[in-house]
């Protein structure tokens, strides 16, 4: 299993790398695309005079912003969606997503009793749920079988077998649809590499069985469940960070002025002011302010704070004090690693400080018990782009608008305010 999770990662994990993330120019050109041309005129109209309340419903318009970010980073820009204009379909799509893993329980702590059980004719998934994967699935596959049909007829892959052997299902795009790279934003960065390394990889080991059967044996599915899995895991997660970040923004005023106050003195010192004011992304990951604020939001309210489930091996290991044995079923949790107070003192408070002027050895203590992302060899393949993404949309947004708090019933009230 590890071997092949290293082998999985390996695969595409170079176009997530914080190197390659600030300096393709795919990358930024997706970026300014949909952050200026998509997100902004949304966020503009929003504070109309005629637009009465004024507001807009973050938590929505970020899980629209993430999405396109995720699947233009995967498929290209024109090959991705556009969630943020096709709201219809957006509603539909989370919809579907919520219904998907609402029984995800039987399938993580019970596989073995619910594979069985349906082997019986047993489902313990509602069918509205099976059909909503389903039709998740065929979404992806859609989207998968327009870009192979495009690379198919990019010079780069025209002498290679791989893109045969994935049976694009739809003919007519096969037939229709021919790939030009007339602007870097449609380039399907992330399944490009995928293929490449594919085929690569497949020819280095294909004396090994176990991999072979696993990985190179269904070409077509590791592509196409790699890739969604990409988007899945990097879609909702960043919304919510986002989400939170803005919520915690519009609480703290002061905090939000010191960091409008970072963002314009960029904008100040930009000698192109006819050109929309766009940082790229080494500059921003140089602001400190801006780094704080999504470090303690993260920390403060992880993503994702349930347990992370692992098994110990079978000649035990020891974890802190305790000696445990082999195959023990453990779980590291990220909201409770983030309230230890012996790190995070008051771990309760929101406060951005933390991560700004302290010591060497209090931040290698807070880095070290961060686990917004995981850690080791499981660590989030995205983090860098999640991270690249929070702080060019945060960026995008707090240099041009101040925001207020219309309604946060639906958040979580907090005992500091």
């Amino acid at each position: 299993m590890a071997k092949e999770h290293a082998m999985r990662k390996r695969l595409v994990s170079h176009t997530y790398t914080k190197t390659f993330i600030q300096s393709s120019p795919t990358v930024a050109r997706q970026a300014r695309a949909i952050l200026l041309d998509r997100l902004l005129p949304i966020i503009t109209a929003s504070t109309t005079a005629c637009q009465e309340p004024r507001g807009v419903e973050v938590a929505a318009l970020f899980m629209a912003t993430s999405m396109d970010f995720i699947t233009a980073h995967i498929y290209g820009l024109s090959g991705g969606t556009d969630f943020l204009r096709e709201t219809a379909y957006r509603e539909h799509w989370i919809e579907m997503f919520i219904t998907r893993f609402q029984p995800s329980f039987y399938l993580q702590e019970l596989p073995r009793i619910t594979w069985f059980l349906a082997t019986c004719g047993i489902r313990l998934q509602p069918h509205i749920s099976i059909l909503a994967k389903a039709e998740l699935e065929d979404w992806n596959q859609a989207m998968f079988d327009k870009t192979a049909s495009r690379l198919a007829g990019h010079p780069s892959h025209q002498d290679t077998g791989l893109l045969a052997e994935l049976q694009v299902s739809d003919s007519s795009v096969a037939a229709n649809e021919t790939f030009k790279w007339g602007k870097a934003e449609d380039e399907p960065t992330v399944m490009q590499s995928l293929l490449s390394s594919l085929e690569r990889e497949q020819t280095a080991h294909k004396t090994d069985q176990a991999l072979h059967s696993k990985i190179y044996g269904r070409l077509a599915l590791t592509a196409k469940s790699e890739l969604y899995d990409h988007i899945i895991a990097g879609q909702e997660t960043t919304a919510l960070a986002l989400t939170y970040l803005t919520w915690k923004l519009s609480v703290h005023q002061d905090v939000q002025d010191l960091m409008r106050a970072e963002l314009l003195s960029l904008r100040a010192s930009e000698l192109d002011t006819s050109a929309p004011f766009f940082p790229d992304a080494k500059t921003l990951d140089s602001l400190p302010i801006l780094h704080a604020v999504i470090m303690e939001t993260l920390r403060r309210y992880p993503p994702f704070e349930g347990p992370l489930p692992r098994q110990t091996p079978e000649s035990g290991c020891r974890i802190g004090p305790y000696e445990l044995p082999g195959g023990v079923r453990i779980a590291g949790m990220a909201h409770t690693l983030h309230r230890d107070t012996t790190v995070f003192p008051d771990p309760e408070t929101w406060d951005y400080k933390r991560w700004t002027g302290t010591d060497e050895e209090t931040r290698k203590a807070q880095n070290r018990q961060f686990w917004a992302f995981g850690s080791g060899s499981r660590m989030c393949i995205g983090s860098h782009f999640a991270m690249h993404e929070m702080k060019a949309t945060t960026a995008m947004i707090y240099s041009r608008f101040k925001s207020l708090i219309v309604d946060d019933s639906m958040m979580e009230p907090e005992d500091e305010e």
